[in-house]
């Protein structure tokens, strides 16, 4: 037989005939060795591409891409160059320390290919040559015609040829709840992904039924492949911290390089010696970079990593605790992450009206109630005939575990089992009281099963379905008062409010029953209409809380599904996402590609709040468009058609309870609570270390600059320097790290949540800080270069005391300066800062160092210091508090000139 193409095109459009005709294979007798050989050749293994996991030593060069780190590599050969072994140490250290903690807090990987290979760890039956095999599914070729059955895990995309009341549960790829039922029609070739019935694609599972089907597509053709491939191609954005600290570092590289350049001429040019113009330079490098920053600001992301673990939000890079502060959008997949991912009985109508049904599975109490009272189920006859007939019509069965019913079987008939229990119904011993003799199984095509149950020589039958294939069968309605004749009348309104519920995105079966005498009576015929069971994935309970702090935080909340479009509209709805009656959901089918879009359909597609029957690589345009716009997104989803999604958004949230090892490992977050609630508060905990890297950044950069600004202009007198490079080294890897740190872990200030969200290209100094900065810097320079000009000449110290003088005041200055970080608008004594505990602690911390500078004997010699007199502690104690007393005076004003700008507005 000729070898043709494996690859059918569309099979889902092509009838069975045609489409084993295109593979060239019987179903009776499947393919022969020598097709199978030629195709595995041809299209290799049913295996997903292999993704190169990072290496451990990958991760550790990782560490070291910061500009920063690079700049202060620089700086150490810079020192070895000129001998200053030191020096060079001194910042070799702060190099190994900073990467060491990265390294240990983020050694962990993208493993998106192998979690995706895991789920195809499983064998499949085939017929070949006429024989029923079992064989590695890594072994299907096109044109192998497999066996399935229930409980199956589908090993290749493959075309139905026979289908037995065969179901499948396709959430992972379409994101839909419900299983699907198959048949083996050939459908239309524009049919979107979960709406091709008589297809099964790799990686679903099968919940009940059998049925034969030869294989369409296999590895990176399938469905799950091309998912695999977006996830492998999805760009992994940079993410916003990043880019600032990146930003910061390339101008501080001008900034030093422009100094040195300038104090070099200046020396020059004034005749100097070219090695104190060396000196000086190395002194004005080192004082130029923010040693402690790369430390200061990992250890703060780690303090968040933590605090965020402990309320069950586990991220998995330090850089995403931040990024989680600036984000703008959230764009949300439905089924299991706004809604419970179970079908629910929400309701039973009845004739005499519906009743509600509250409380879930998940060991919420129930509660009944007709129009608005709650009442006793037991108390009416006609719900508890109802109840029983959708718990004898049923194959499911229930199980009780830490306080949530757990069902094996369909989970439309495990949805009735709970029902039944919430009104009391025991469904094991009711059919110990009526045992089962008969079954009508439910069939595809017919769309309604019956069961006869016997007690006593009394015989019930029990009937539930479509209500298309039930409300025609039956010819009497079942009321409070007793059965009444069904008059067409009276089927056409049950038929007008299925149609009403039916476009609100609610699920229904039609439930009858009759009693007869003997077990060979027709099911289908002279039946009591009982009524309409209403089903739905209910939202989880804590999402419409979570959605509104959104709003209130500024964050447009955006549902994203591969689901139905009125089943989207409800559940938007009923958690606040969407406010209008009946708002726009905007079909896959109708998106346009991003190489394609004009800038109307962008602002359409920014404004829209519900996307509905959306595929993988359109969830890719869509949040592209929010990023293009500026804003940072943020994606929520559980199954492997949310992977490439997670991996593209600026933060990607996953599942961990309900979510798969896909999902889980392509994301940057993982809930382990699944509750939209706790994005919120990660968001909030992302805003606080936001602003607590904006205090310590400004912090470090005002003491960095003062140092600058010291060596500056006593390279421009003629003068020692004031501090030497070995102490300004110190006083950046100690004096100024620790307050820094304690600024970073601080807890943040109230209403942080009633902001909105900063824009996604502010920088982490915007032009006012730098004001501060600067402002900071000269008073503490002004500070320095006083004490160090009265030491030299009014009391006549040696430049070593004088050095000495100069050191200790430009360390209190630094660490006074600390109190000058509290908001403008805080009270002077009771803010941020005065009331953060490791504040204090840092101070006392870094007061005990100085002293043990200056004090113990080698330390004091290596960093060039001589205990100062007590006349030479109170100039140092009286220069440095000019920076704290005239930074708090301009805070005080500022404030007061705001408010009064207020006023008049």
């Amino acid at each position: 037989m000729a070898e043709t193409s494996a690859i059918v095109s569309h099979p889902w459009a092509l009838s069975v005939d045609e489409v084993l005709a295109h593979l060239e294979v019987t179903p009776y007798r499947g393919l022969d060795e020598s097709q199978v050989v030629a195709r595995r050749l041809k299209y290799g293994p049913n295996r997903l591409a292999e993704a190169k996991a990072k290496s451990i030593l990958h991760i550790a060069v990782n560490q070291f891409k910061s500009l920063i780190v690079g700049l202060l590599a620089v700086a150490a050969f810079v020192s070895i160059a000129f001998g200053e072994w030191l020096d060079a140490g001194a910042i070799g250290g702060v190099i190994l320390i900073n990467a060491a903690i990265g390294f240990f807090m983020e050694l962990k990987a993208v493993r998106s290919m192998e979690a995706l290979r895991r789920m195809e760890r499983i064998t499949a039956r085939v017929r070949r040559g006429g024989r029923v095999l079992e064989i590695s599914a890594a072994d299907l070729v096109c044109g192998d015609v497999v066996l399935v059955e229930g409980g199956d895990i589908v090993s290749a995309d493959m075309r139905l040829i026979k289908a037995s009341k065969l179901q499948a549960d396709e959430s992972v790829l379409t994101g839909e709840s419900v299983p699907v039922t198959k048949s083996v029609e050939p459908l239309s070739e524009d049919a979107v992904l979960g709406d091709r019935r008589n297809m099964l694609f790799k990686g679903t599972a099968l919940t009940r039924g059998s049925g034969e089907a030869v294989v369409t597509a296999v590895g990176m053709n399938t469905e799950l492949g091309h998912i695999s491939a977006l996830v492998a191609q999805a760009e992994e954005s940079v993410t916003p911290l990043e880019k600032r600290l990146d930003q910061l570092g390339r101008k501080l590289v001008w900034v030093t390089f422009v100094i040195i350049t300038i104090v070099a001429a200046a020396g020059i040019l004034r005749d100097k010696e070219v090695f104190l113009m060396i000196e000086t330079a190395i002194a004005l490098a080192v004082a130029a970079i923010p040693e402690g920053l790369p430390i200061v600001a990992t250890l703060a992301l780690a303090r968040g990593m933590i605090r965020m673990a402990r309320r069950n939000a586990l991220l998995n890079e330090l850089a995403a605790v931040e990024t989680l502060g600036g984000i703008g959008v959230i764009c949300t997949d439905k089924t299991g992450t706004l809604t419970e991912n179970r079908m629910t009985v929400i309701a039973m109508i009845l004739a005499d009206g519906r009743i509600e049904i509250e409380g879930t599975a998940r060991g919420t109490p129930a509660r009944f109630t007709k129009s608005g009272q709650p009442f006793d189920p037991n108390s009416d006859s006609a719900l508890m005939q109802a109840m029983e007939v959708a718990v004898l019509c049923n194959n499911a069965s229930l199980g009780h575990e830490a306080e949530q019913w757990h069902g094996s079987g369909d989970p439309l008939e495990v949805s009735l089992l709970i029902a039944g229990r919430k009104a009391g119904i025991d469904s094991d011993a009711l059919m110990r009281q009526w045992p089962e003799i008969r079954e009508e199984a439910f069939d595809s095509d017919a769309k309604r099963m019956a069961t006869y149950n016997e007690k006593d020589g009394l015989i019930r039958v029990s009937i539930k379905g479509a209500i298309e294939a039930v409300l025609p069968c039956c010819t009497r309605i079942a009321t409070e008062a007793g059965d009444k004749p069904l008059d067409d009348p009276t089927q056409t309104v049950w038929e007008q409010q299925h149609a009403a519920l039916a476009k609100e995105g609610y699920r229904m079966l039609a439930l009858a029953a009759k009693k007869v005498t003997s077990v060979d009576a027709p099911a289908y015929e002279d039946l009591t209409f009982l009524g309409l069971v209403v089903m739905a994935d209910p939202p989880r309970e804590d999402v419409k809380q979570a959605v509104a702090e959104c709003r209130n935080a500024g964050i447009r909340v955006v549902m994203i599904t591969g689901d139905h479009p009125e089943t989207a509209r409800t559940i938007a709805k009923a958690v606040g996402i969407a406010d209008d009656a009946s708002p726009e959901v905007i079909l896959g089918k109708d998106l346009v590609h991003a190489d394609e879009m004009t800038d109307e359909d962008r602002r359409r597609y920014r404004h829209a709040s519900i996307f509905a029957r959306v595929s993988p690589r359109q969830k890719l345009d869509l949040i592209d468009v929010h990023q293009k716009a500026g804003s940072a997104v943020a994606m929520t989803g559980d199954g492997v058609n949310d992977a490439p999604a997670l991996k593209k958004a600026d933060i990607g949230i996953a599942m961990g309870l309900r979510g798969t090892q896909v999902a889980r490992e392509a994301a940057d977050m993982v809930l382990k609570d699944d509750a939209f609630a706790t994005i919120v508060v990660a968001v909030e905990q992302g805003r606080i270390i936001f602003d607590n890297i904006r205090k310590f950044v400004l912090y470090l950069l005002s003491c960095n600059l003062s140092e600058v600004m010291i060596v500056f202009a006593a390279s421009l007198i003629d003068r020692p320097l004031p501090i030497l490079p070995l102490q300004i080294l110190f006083l950046n890897l100690v004096t100024d790290v620790f307050p820094a740190l304690a600024l970073g872990v601080g807890k943040g200030s109230p209403g942080i949540m009633d902001r909105p969200p900063r824009p996604a290209d502010e920088p982490v100094l915007p032009s006012r800080a730098w004001y501060a900065i600067t402002g900071c810097g000269l008073l503490i320079t002004i500070s320095v270069m006083v004490a160090f000009e009265v030491a030299l000449v009014s009391f006549g110290m040696s430049d070593q005391e004088a050095v000495t003088i100069s050191f200790l005041t430009l360390a209190f200055a630094q660490l006074w300066n600390i109190f000058n970080m509290r908001a403008a608008d805080s009270n002077v004594v009771r803010n941020e800062v005065t009331e953060n505990p490791n504040v204090w602690a840092a101070l006392g911390f870094c007061i005990v160092l100085l002293i043990a500078a200056v004090y113990v004997p080698g330390l004091s010699t290596v960093l060039g210091l001589k205990p100062p007199h007590p006349h030479g502690w109170t100039m140092i104690l009286a220069a440095s508090l000019l920076t704290l007393v005239v930074g708090q005076a301009v805070k005080t004003l500022s404030a007061a000139g705001k408010k009064r700008g207020q006023g008049a507005r």
